[in-house]
């Protein structure tokens, strides 16, 4: 008896999780696409997106998901953090990804397709010869090939020139960043971070690459002249909860705790002729620090988002250097030209953003005011190198 109780276990595992692409879905299966709303961690922010395909006639209800990867990855750290990190598409019962959401306590929507038994069983094959152990790994790109844009980009090639997305379904003009900041607070750090680290290639027009965009551009899409989704259900609802939000520990208060604390010692040096060597040190070193690595983030990852970063040109990388210069009782003589340079920068800075090349963090107002305080007294006590500070 258990021999048998072992053997139809096995049956049950296979018929659920070893799918041949010799099986056809019956005239009962469904396609459908779920939308999964943002959590509360970073990574979880934006939502996710995935394929169920459901068939009771076959014992099949199984979700696709391209937003699966493996932290035993050799170098795992490496990689993920220049880019070069491979996603995967995985295979998991309908059940086991409800439940972990419910855990999260985030909302799950359900679109069903409007597709015929050819269509489901050609989408069906599609999804199994990309699980295959050869295909199921692809290069991850947060905004162009990502777990939620390979889902249009996968009916649309099962279903040829049958399937008509629509491209209108995001405002006029909106940029990627724009439809970043949908999903964070204004004062947060990481909206905040997501704006210093990401360059000026992201301040362009947009197209679906969130989950909730896709969701909205499957609702006005159709297939054959009919509407591509017929049924449209929510599967999970979002228990309210209090979100509870801590202003002192806000990027707001500390930039402006730090300006504050700038603008007095600056004006202690100024009362008392002096100079704090070690606020100017800090500073320099922060600023150059910062910019050394939005410089490696542009040029050593593989990462698009980081490319063209004119965050660069005010978090300076150079100031990791003259911090130890500043440092000195007397600084060289050459670091007032020095810090008309960053003047120009900071011109730059402020240009580049009026004219909307790159958008930056209103945050960093605080930052460029704090340094041009620190910048403006250094030009009045170094005129010289034999001036005693």
């Amino acid at each position: 008896m258990p021999f048998k109780k072992y053997v139809l276990v096995f049956i049950v595992v296979c018929g659920t999780f070893g799918f041949s692409q010799q099986i056809t879905l019956s005239p009962l299966s469904k396609i459908s696409v779920l939308t999964v709303g943002p959590g509360t961690e970073l990574y979880s922010k934006f939502g996710h997106s995935a394929i169920r395909i459901k068939d009771l006639t076959l014992g099949i209800d199984a979700v696709y998901n391209y937003g699966m990867f493996d932290f035993d990855t050799p170098n795992f750290y490496m990689k993920f953090s220049r880019g070069q990190l491979d996603y995967r598409l995985g295979r998991q019962r309908f059940d086991g990804f409800m439940s972990s959401y419910e855990l999260e306590n985030r909302w799950v929507r359900e679109q069903v397709l409007n597709l015929s038994v050819t269509e489901m069983n050609a989408v069906f094959q599609f999804l199994e010869n990309n699980y295959l152990p050869n295909n199921r790994y692809y290069k991850y790109d947060f905004f162009f090939d990502n777990c939620t844009t390979r889902i249009p980009s996968a009916l649309k090639k099962v279903l040829n020139g049958k399937l008509h997305l629509d491209d209108q379904t995001l405002k006029k003009g909106e940029t990627f960043r724009q439809l970043i900041h949908q999903n964070l607070e204004v004062n947060s750090w990481s909206n905040f971070g997501i704006d210093l680290a990401l360059g000026s290639v992201i301040d362009k027009k947009g197209t679906p690459f969130l989950p909730v965009n896709v969701y909205e551009q499957l609702k006005h899409s159709t297939i054959s002249g009919t509407a591509l989704v017929y049924v449209d259900t929510e599967l999970l609802k979002e228990r309210p909860m209090e979100k509870k939000s801590n202003f002192f520990l806000s990027p707001l208060f500390w930039f402006s705790i730090m300006l504050l604390s700038i603008l007095a010692m600056t004006f202690y040096d100024l009362k008392n002729d002096r100079r704090s060597r070690w606020l100017d040190f800090i500073l320099f070193l922060i600023s150059g620090a910062v910019g050394l690595l939005i410089l490696l983030l542009w040029f050593v990852t593989d990462h698009q988002a980081t490319k063209l970063n004119f965050n660069a040109l005010w978090a300076f990388a150079p100031n990791m250097i003259v911090a130890f210069y500043l440092f000195r009782k007397t600084p060289p003589i050459w670091i007032k030209k020095y810090i008309f340079i960053l003047f120009g920068l900071m011109g730059l800075t402020v240009i580049l953003w009026i004219f909307q090349i790159q958008i930056f963090s209103p945050l960093i107002i605080f930052l460029l005011l704090g340094l041009s305080i620190r910048y403006l007294y250094l030009l009045r006590v170094v005129p010289n190198s034999e001036e005693k500070l």
